[in-house]
């Protein structure tokens, strides 16, 4: 089972909808915020696909909530823009909080900074941001979930 995570669009959907196509066989889609309209009408064009979208501190009347946890491929996924966790200082308040929730993935954006980390039993990713990346790149993540592993990778744009 294959989930694609995608964080702080600002308002290029261009970018989301590239990402889309160059990933036909994902099952999952996780929007993690700020610009959450960028992907609200790329749900009816990929509609074999489950969509899991969050509103970010740029959402400012956005229905979608900051934080959420959903079960992909058998596995629990807690994800949330970050801003409300403050990720900008550090993922401690994230695991803990995946944790809590019985999760073994932490999902998170904000920080336009692409990173992988195994800590505390729980995978924690961010994807960067797929328009404007603070570490030199744009980017998103791509997470293998199999009956064997679970395997996070970031894809540069």
């Amino acid at each position: 089972m294959r989930a694609v995570v995608i964080s702080d669009s600002h308002k290029r959907s261009d970018i989301i909808e590239k990402i889309l196509y160059d990933q036909p066989n994902a099952q999952a889609v996780f929007f993690l915020g700020d610009c959450a309209s960028d992907i609200e009408d790329l749900q009816y064009i990929f509609n074999d696909k489950k969509f899991y979208i969050l509103s970010g501190n740029c959402d400012y009347f956005s229905a979608f909530p900051s934080t959420a946890v959903a079960t992909v491929g058998g596995k629990k996924i807690f994800y949330t823009h970050g801003h409300t966790l403050s990720v900008k200082y550090g993922v401690e308040r994230l695991i803990e909080s995946a944790k809590q929730n019985g999760c073994e993935i932490a999902l998170y954006g904000h920080t336009h900074i692409s990173k992988i980390l195994y800590e505390n039993g729980v995978y924690v990713v961010n994807p960067g941001s797929c328009s404007c990346g603070r570490d030199f790149h744009e980017s998103y993540a791509v997470i293998d979930i199999e009956k064997n592993g679970i395997m996070p990778i970031i894809v540069k744009l």
